[in-house]
């Protein structure tokens, strides 16, 4: 599973808003959205959001294993 907690911490340790994302670099609060929620995004957002972020992919989404699947 996906997780976009890094996403959340590099943006309080760059002292930076979802709502600055939104009004000032024109991400879509759709993405953030989904993003809130789970959901898949593109490479394409990725590649864009690092760019903003002045970060790696690592600093956005970290792999965490599927608990269910695990027990299998």
């Amino acid at each position: 599973m996906i997780s976009y907690q890094p996403f959340y911490e590099t943006l309080a340790k760059k002292s930076m808003t979802e709502y600055h994302l939104i009004y000032k670099q024109g991400v879509s609060s759709y993405i953030l959205y989904r993003m809130r929620h789970g959901k898949n995004i593109t490479t394409k957002t990725l590649d864009t959001l690092c760019f903003i972020l002045g970060c790696g992919v690592g600093d956005i989404i970290k792999y965490e294993p599927d608990k269910e699947w695990a027990n299998d």
